[in-house]
């Protein structure tokens, strides 16, 4: 099996599980074995299942300034836990072709591939809610059509990124392409870093 032919079904129904209620409080609960590249899967969708309704969410014009504080610093917590959790899938594949030595005109990628899995998880969220759009009742047959043709490209696109992964992952495990995976380094969460945050505790 294709990898990506293991994710799209996940990602789809981590997405499925979160519209059960619709809820971005929604307790959540892996189906999948933990520690499995299955859960990390299943997570890394359901936090960009929740992620996207939160953004929502903030660009209420009528919301309370207080409340959408709080709704950014929640969704900056889920942008770091995103990156933590990418950055261990790519753990994932670095440790499943650790052995293979790559051939002498072998090249490196511009990203990782759990970086490419991750627009592989948004692009699903992508498609969902644009289905919504294609059958909303209360909206007009213009928008609808507007918005079956975005479908068909948001469509096709999910084919050539999942085509491009696929590709990717054969070539790192024939020695045709090296994985070399960068820790993100996210300097305006660490106090260290972030000039605001040190210099308020100098």
């Amino acid at each position: 099996m294709l990898f990506t032919e293991l994710a799209r079904p996940i990602f789809e129904r981590a997405i499925r599980n979160y519209h059960i209620t619709d809820d971005v409080d929604a307790p959540f609960q892996n189906p999948y074995p933990i520690g499995s590249i299955e859960a990390d899967l299943y997570r890394k969708c359901w936090i960009d299942t929740v992620q996207w309704h939160l953004e929502d969410i903030i660009r209420d014009p009528h919301i309370d300034p207080a409340e959408a504080l709080t709704l950014k610093r929640r969704i900056d917590r889920s942008n770091q836990d995103r990156t933590d959790l990418v950055e261990t899938i790519d753990s994932y594949f670095y440790t499943k072709y650790h052995g293979i030595t790559p051939l002498p005109d072998a090249t490196i990628n511009t990203e990782s591939p759990a970086w490419a899995i991750d627009r592989l998880s948004i692009l699903a969220l992508k498609i969902w809610h644009m289905r919504e759009q294609v059958t909303r009742s209360d909206a007009t047959a213009e928008h609808r059509a507007a918005c079956q043709r975005k479908l068909d490209v948001l469509l096709e696109q999910q084919v050539d990124l999942s085509t491009a992964i696929d590709q990717l992952l054969a070539d790192i495990e024939a020695g045709r392409k090296w994985m070399k995976v960068y820790k993100q380094m996210k300097m305006y969460n660490d106090p260290a870093t972030n000039p605001v945050l040190y210099g308020k505790h100098a």
